[in-house]
């Protein structure tokens, strides 16, 4: 570890088998609870490079629990947090709202770090059980549409390095890696980032993959469609600004979309949009992540054809009877 550090103190970066080498390493336990602070911090000081994403992403991959849902055309939607705006689990819902619109979706999750309530936080806080247990797994998909993979359960690296991130309550690049380290390997991802540097970074990665993506930038620093200013996405047909005046949405104010800084404030907003009784303000920026995960899907939708579809699930409680049915399980 000492001459990784002084690698990092010299401004160098790490090839992708070198930041491979070194995820791995740290799954294994090599390290103590103090080098691994050391590199998270010394790491975080500095932009990641597209060959070392690539090598931590790679080692997640290599050694997560496997995970296959024997179903087709899953979609994950999943931020990378750390944007610092404290928001309501939008991504979250809105999974929800796609699996009632009657897509499959595998939901990669984790507790926050640098937010008051992330998405296992509130899973957890309103009933929900975490498992690894793949005919559980399966049984949500096939009759909820949708499964919950908490992440510590099937990465031994974000279980290691868990209490490190949770004492430094700032974004890591465990952050930046959670969207792409879904064990269940969704063919389609719908991905929201904290920057746009990131955006870039991610934008390059999904190319050299077969799936369908959507990666999301709100231009103010969200990494979801906050609808607080336009946004910025990339995909499979390449890169665009979405205008909110162009899609006839209307521009909301962040105190609108923000969670309070508990979890059961953010459990009170959860429940609150899925029963029908959330502000327009909650209810639209949860529907407008939806219907971009639809397009993601099927691209060749229109914008306002997915939301649509998203504000049918959501009104007709198939969204609510999705999460309800998954609680169940």
């Amino acid at each position: 570890m000492k001459a990784i550090l002084n690698h990092l103190f010299e401004n160098r970066s790490f090839g992708k088998e070198e930041s491979k080498n070194i995820l791995i390493n740290i799954a294994r336990g090599k390290y103590n609870p103090s080098q691994m602070a050391a590199f998270i911090t010394a790491y975080c000081m500095r932009s990641s490079t597209v060959d070392e994403m690539e090598g931590f992403r790679d080692a997640m991959l290599e050694l997560c629990v496997p995970v296959d849902l024997e179903t087709e055309n899953l979609i994950d939607l999943c931020g990378t947090g750390g944007d610092g705006k404290d928001t309501f689990n939008i991504s979250t819902l809105a999974s929800f709202v796609v699996a009632g619109a009657g897509y499959k979706v595998a939901k990669h999750g984790n507790y926050g770090v640098s937010s008051g309530s992330g998405s296992s936080n509130v899973m957890e806080y309103l009933g929900y059980q975490f498992t690894n247990e793949i005919d559980r797994l399966k049984r949500s998909i096939d009759t909820a549409g949708i499964c919950f993979l908490h992440a510590p359960l099937f990465n031994p690296a974000m279980k290691i390095i868990a209490p490190i991130r949770k004492e430094l309550a700032v974004k890591t690049f465990f952050n930046m890696l959670g969207p792409m380290v879904n064990p269940a390997k969704p063919k389609n991802q719908m991905v929201g980032v904290f920057s746009l540097e990131l955006a870039r970074v991610y934008a390059y990665l999904y190319q050299k993959t077969d799936k369908n993506y959507t990666i999301v930038h709100a231009l103010d620093g969200y990494d979801e469609i906050s609808l607080t200013c336009d946004f910025k996405a990339f995909s499979n047909a390449g890169e665009r600004i979405y205008k909110l005046n162009e899609l006839d949405l209307q521009k909301l104010h962040p105190a609108q979309i923000s969670s309070g800084h508990t979890v059961p404030e953010a459990a009170a907003v959860f429940t609150a949009v899925l029963n029908n009784e959330a502000t327009e303000a909650q209810t639209s920026v949860v529907l407008c992540n939806a219907a971009m995960a639809i397009k993601t899907i099927h691209p060749e939708k229109t914008f306002a054809d997915s939301y649509n579809e998203a504000s049918v699930s959501l009104q007709s409680k198939k969204a609510l009877n999705s999460f309800k049915t998954l609680l169940e399980q």
